[in-house]
C-alpha cells in the first residue's frame, strides 16, 4: 500500500505528461502481481466499492475531531480524502500493526458492506501514515482525480513493456482487474488473451480540429458532426455490447439497441434520441438535452423507452462477418457500409448523409446555415484514409461551427478538484429575468470551469474570496459584480434551473472586468435562441 500511496503522491504533483508516464511505468515494472494490476484499476476507475462513500468518510471524521473543526477544515482544504487523511487521529491501540498490502486493501475493501464499514475502515486507515490514508480513501471512494486519464494510464502500460497501446486497449475490455493475463502477455511474453469470440472495444479513430486548414474536396469528404454521444456497437459470438467513447459499457442504458443487432458486425456511429418527442423534425435527431435525459441509468423504464427511443447513425465499419476492415479506405469502407443498412432495421439505424458542396467556400457557407439542435458542424474525412486508433494528423478534421454568445453574471463559485482543489474554479452564473434597473432577479442558467487562464483563475479565486455575501456548504454565494461572456452550442428548455433554461457546453469566453452588471443579457434573449 505505501509504494501505491508514494505513486499517487507522485502523481499529485507532478504536471508534466511525460514525467506521469514514466511515473507509472516505473511502478508497473517495479511491482509485483497483483499490486500493480489492482493500481492500473484504481487508475482507470475499474474498481468499486458500494458500501464506502464519501459520506461514510465524513461519518467517521466527525466521530474522531470537532465537527466544527473538520467542516471548517473541509471547506478551506476543498477535498475530502485530503482532509480526512491529515486530519486522522493517531490510534495508540493500532501499535505496530502492517501496512496492508494493496492486495489486501482491496480484498478487505471488496467484503466491507455498508453496516460494517464504520468499524472495518478505521482497522484499514491506522496502519497508515496521512499518504497512505489518502490513496486507501481516494481508492475506496473512487475517483482519482490525479491528472491521469485512463488513456494515459494504458499509455504508461504499454511504454511500461513495449508493446502497442492500440493492442492493450482492445484486450482491455476482455479482461477483469487485476488483469493477470494482460500483465502475463506484455511483461512476461505469453500468447495474447483469447479474444476473438468477443464483443470488444475497438479504439475510435478521432479527428483534429480544423482550425485554419483549407482541404481540398476532391481529397476529402463531409459528413455533419450530430450532437449525441459517440457510441460502437459490436455483435461478436452471438452477444452484442454498447461502448461509450471512453470505453464504457453502456449496454444496460440503452437496451433497444443491444436487441436491435444480430449480425456479426463492429458498428461506428452517434447515439441520438428521435426529434419528435421533443418538439423537433419528425423522425429526426433531437437535441443533447433529450438525450440527456437516458444519460448515466443503470435501468431504463418502458416509459422512458417509449418517449425517448434511441437509434444510431452511423458513421463507419470496423468489422463485418468476420473480417476486419479497418485498413481499407473510407470510400471502400463506406460503399460497405451502404450495402449493409439493408441489414439493419431502419427503426434502429440510418446513415450519417455525405454533405455535398462545389468547393470549400460553399461548405463553409452550408456550415454556416447549420443551427439545427442536433448538429455541432462538420466531420471531414480524408477518402483514402483507413480506419486508424487515435488522432492522425491529416486524416480527420472536425469543423465545429461558431458558438453562440452571451454576457452573464457570476453568482455562485465552488473549489474544484485535484490541482484546482485550491481555488474556487467553478462558477454558476445568470441572465436578468427582466430589467436589473427595475428590480429584476438574476436566475441561473449554467456552470462552468473552462476557457481562463492560471493567471485569470488566480484572480477569479481572489475576487470570490473578497466579494463573497453567503456560504452554503461548500458553496459561495458572490456580490453580483463580475460578468462572463460565455459561450455555448445551443440552449434548452429545462426543469433542473429556476430560470427553466440550461446550456450545452457552457465555458468561460472572456471575464468582463470591465462591463457593468446591468449590461448582462436578458433571460429572453437566452430563450429566443432555442429552436423550434
Amino acid at each position: 500500500m505505501q509504494s501505491f500511496a508514494a505513486l499517487i503522491d507522485a502523481l499529485v504533483y507532478t504536471s508534466s505528461r511525460n514525467a506521469k508516464l514514466q511515473l507509472i511505468a516505473d511502478y508497473l515494472r517495479e511491482t509485483p502481481d497483483p499490486d500493480r494490476g489492482w493500481a492500473m484499476a484504481a487508475l482507470t476507475d475499474g474498481l468499486d466499492f458500494p458500501a464506502v462513500k464519501s459520506s461514510t468518510i465524513r461519518n467517521l471524521m466527525k466521530e474522531r475531531v470537532d465537527p466544527v473543526l473538520w467542516s471548517l477544515s473541509r471547506d478551506f482544504v476543498g477535498d475530502t480524502a485530503e482532509t480526512a487523511s491529515l486530519l486522522w487521529p493517531d490510534n495508540p491501540q493500532a501499535g505496530d500493526a502492517p501496512s496492508p498490502s494493496l492486495d489486501e486493501a482491496v480484498q478487505r475493501l471488496s467484503a466491507i458492506t455498508r453496516n460494517s464499514a464504520m468499524s472495518e475502515l478505521p482497522r484499514l486507515l491506522d496502519p497508515l501514515d496521512a499518504s497512505g490514508r489518502y490513496a486507501l480513501i481516494k481508492l475506496a471512494t473512487g475517483g482519482m482525480r490525479v491528472g491521469v486519464s485512463a488513456r494515459l494510464a494504458k499509455t504508461a502500460f504499454a511504454q511500461a513493456f513495449d508493446v502497442p497501446v492500440d493492442e492493450v486497449e482492445e484486450y482491455w475490455h476482455a479482461l477483469t482487474p487485476p488483469y493477470a493475463e494482460l500483465f502475463a502477455w506484455a511483461a512476461d511474453g505469453a500468447d495474447p488473451p483469447d479474444t476473438a469470440n468477443m464483443p470488444l472495444f475497438r479504439p475510435f479513430m478521432l479527428a483534429h480540429p480544423l482550425e485554419e486548414t483549407v482541404v481540398d474536396l476532391a481529397d476529402y469528404v463531409a459528413e455533419w458532426k450530430w450532437d449525441g454521444i459517440r457510441v460502437q456497437l459490436a455483435h461478436v459470438g452471438g452477444e452484442t455490447r454498447a461502448y461509450s467513447r471512453s470505453g464504457d459499457d453502456i449496454s444496460a442504458t440503452f437496451p433497444e439497441m443491444i436487441d436491435a443487432l444480430d449480425i456479426p458486425v463492429v458498428l461506428d456511429g452517434e447515439l441520438l434520441v428521435r426529434g419528435d418527442v421533443q418538439g423537433g423534425e419528425a423522425g429526426g435527431a433531437a437535441s443533447f438535452n433529450a438525450l440527456q435525459q437516458r444519460l448515466g441509468r443503470k435501468t431504463v423504464s418502458k416509459k422512458m423507452l417509449a418517449e425517448a427511443p434511441a437509434f444510431v447513425r452511423l458513421y463507419d465499419v470496423l468489422m463485418l462477418d468476420g473480417e476486419d476492415l479497418r485498413a481499407l479506405r473510407w470510400t471502400e469502407r463506406r460503399a460497405q457500409l451502404e450495402a449493409l443498412m439493408a441489414r439493419l432495421p431502419d427503426t434502429h439505424f440510418d446513415l450519417s448523409q455525405v454533405v455535398e458542396a462545389d468547393h470549400f467556400d460553399h461548405l463553409a457557407q452550408i456550415r454556416e446555415g447549420a443551427r439545427d439542435d442536433a448538429i455541432e458542424g462538420l466531420m471531414l474525412k480524408r477518402r483514402d484514409s483507413p480506419y486508424v486508433a487515435g488522432r492522425k494528423t491529416g486524416l480527420w478534421y472536425k469543423w465545429k461551427r461558431d458558438p453562440l454568445l452571451v454576457d452573464c453574471v457570476l453568482m455562485y463559485a465552488q473549489r474544484g478538484s485535484g490541482k484546482r482543489s485550491s481555488f474556487y474554479s467553478d462558477y454558476t452564473f445568470g441572465c436578468w429575468d427582466g430589467d436589473p434597473d427595475k428590480g429584476a432577479e438574476l436566475l441561473p442558467v449554467g456552470k462552468a470551469y473552462s476557457g481562463f487562464t492560471d493567471e485569470e483563475l488566480k484572480k477569479l479565486d481572489r475576487h470570490v474570496r473578497q466579494n463573497t455575501v453567503n456560504r452554503f456548504g461548500p458553496v459561495r454565494e458572490t456580490d453580483k459584480s463580475l460578468v462572463f461572456e460565455v459561450a455555448f452550442d445551443s440552449v434548452h428548455e429545462s426543469k433542473r434551473h429556476k430560470s427553466g433554461l440550461a446550456m450545452r457546453f457552457p465555458r468561460i469566453s472572456r471575464i468582463r472586468w470591465d462591463k457593468p452588471v446591468h449590461e448582462a443579457d436578458r433571460i429572453d434573449a437566452l430563450r429566443a435562441l432555442i429552436r423550434d
